[in-house]
């Protein structure tokens, strides 16, 4: 499964197998730290979730994070890779996503096709994955009394996959199949062309979907060259939420994971090459039938570990703008010229985009956009942010961080991300450091990635609307100046 988006912002797009989990009741961790939020909303979070998050590293390297949680007879177990997209130069561009396919398939304790599945289904286990730009997830929930069970299933798939020809064969064509499906939709051409234009050379690691030709061209061999350079121990976190205690939980660890050998660092090997910065305005327009318009505009963002201050920021000012009867939606949506705009930031380590995207009508687009950009240099003012406005966004945020936290492998799936892209220690502070943001930190993080920078200006509308409009990628460049 593709995750095209995901952390806070955005959420899992495809999915491509096993069951549903059914939403079991708020788990005791989070009715400890929700009580906490109606008590006090601006507590010091930092001591509660380091209260019972467990962790510790194996010789080899593991992180193994356990949180119990006896709410319900279930236990998650994930396994989460510092691999994605990120890794990807043009030669491999998709095959992270066809890795996590293969997991799935035989390997030396299971070695037949169809033996793995039927383990799992002997499990009683829910399974799945997911591939995004900077980590690759993989978590199956299981009957807390099936735990050995399942963490034996885990390792083997982990540790000892055999990726056979036949089997990787046939995923291939369930990965095209993917591929084929998303390039049926209208927005899949247009969202491609802007973030071809957004990170240009860098292309191929911000592309989990990846590349037709890579895909079907793909060999075993390539997947061993994955499997060695980061399925690896010391690239890898282990986490196991539910009904476990913390001792058996680090025991059978020990037990299952403690002889995986440990590689050399990936990233020292295979550093991966910074992102290069956006140094004009691009503006980009792409033909589809469709009776709407859709606008977009993007700007390369903070990354967490070089300017994590600014992600903080980059949050509650994307809320803010996008909270109801905010001035950002007083003006463009109430005013009738969108029918809908949203601003977001998706957190990434590696620079995350920074997306303003709105529909609106042909007939409305050139006023629309003007507003749009006229809008825009309003941000540099901190007035814009009204203080009240400011403390209900913040604490929305700090509720719907907690709300995410409801369900134990939920939180397994949350906290294997933030492991991966930022670090723990991030996540530890993060309701903390959300509260501490001022109308000064917003206009602060607007001026420093939005006012005035280099930007992609994207339109997608159909081409009798097009030839209506006459509009040239000079125009829409020419309407924007720079906000």
């Amino acid at each position: 499964m593709i995750n095209v988006k995901e952390t806070r912002n955005s959420s899992a797009t495809l999915r491509r197998r096993g069951r549903s989990l059914r939403t079991f009741r708020a788990s005791a961790l989070t009715a400890t730290l929700l009580a906490g939020v109606a008590a006090s909303p601006l507590a010091a979070q930092r001591a509660e979730l380091e209260r019972h998050i467990q962790r510790t590293t194996l010789p080899n390297g593991l992180d193994v994070i356990v949180v119990p949680n006896h709410g319900v007879p279930l236990v998650t177990i994930e396994a989460d890779v510092k691999n994605g997209s990120f890794t990807q130069g043009p030669e491999y561009e998709g095959l992270s996503h066809l890795y996590e396919h293969m997991f799935f398939k035989a390997n030396t304790l299971y070695p037949n096709p169809d033996e793995f599945v039927a383990r799992a289904s002997e499990l009683g286990a829910v399974f799945n994955g997911t591939t995004s730009e900077e980590r690759v997830n993989y978590y199956l929930t299981v009957p807390a009394d099936s735990i050995d069970g399942g963490m034996r299933f885990l390792a083997a798939a982990l540790i000892h996959p055999l990726f056979r020809a036949d089997e990787l064969a046939r995923e291939r064509e369930v990965v095209i199949g993917e591929y084929d499906r998303n390039e049926s939709s209208p927005t899949f051409p247009f969202t491609t062309a802007m973030n071809k234009a957004l990170w240009t050379t860098a292309w191929s690691r911000k592309n989990p979907l990846g590349e037709r030709a890579v895909i079907q061209a793909t060999t075993p061999e390539k997947m061993r060259v994955i499997q060695q350079r980061y399925y690896i121990p010391n690239n890898t976190a282990l986490i196991i939420t539910g009904d476990v205690t913390t001792e058996k939980a680090f025991a059978l660890a020990r037990q299952l994971f403690g002889d995986w050998q440990r590689g050399p660092d990936p990233f020292t090997a295979a550093p991966i090459p910074p992102i290069p910065p956006l140094v004009k305005d691009t503006a980009v327009i792409v033909e589809q039938p469709i009776g709407s318009v859709i606008v977009m505009l993007q700007w390369q963002g903070p990354g967490a570990h070089k300017d994590p201050a600014a992600t903080y920021a980059a949050d509650v000012f994307s809320d803010v703008l996008n909270q109801p009867g905010s001035r950002f939606q007083q003006r463009l949506v109430d005013s009738g010229l969108f029918e809908s705009i949203g601003v977001n930031y998706y957190t990434l380590n590696n620079v995350g985009p920074i997306t303003i995207e709105g529909e609106t009508s042909p007939q409305k687009l050139t006023q629309a956009l003007a507003a749009l950009y006229e809008e825009l240099r309003k941000l540099n003012d901190p007035a814009y942010y009204g203080a009240a406005e400011l403390e209900a966004t913040k604490q929305k945020r700090i509720v719907d961080t907690e709300l995410n936290m409801e369900r134990s492998s939920g939180f397994a799936q949350q906290l294997g991300f933030w492991w991966a892209v930022t670090g723990l220690d991030y996540f530890y502070g993060y309701v903390d450091t959300m509260a501490k943001q001022t109308a000064g930190d917003l206009q602060s993080y607007a001026a420093k990635y939005i006012i005035g920078k280099p930007h992609v200006t994207g339109v997608l509308l159909s081409a009798d609307a097009r030839n209506a409009l006459h509009l040239t990628p000079r125009m829409l460049l020419d309407l924007g100046v720079r906000p």
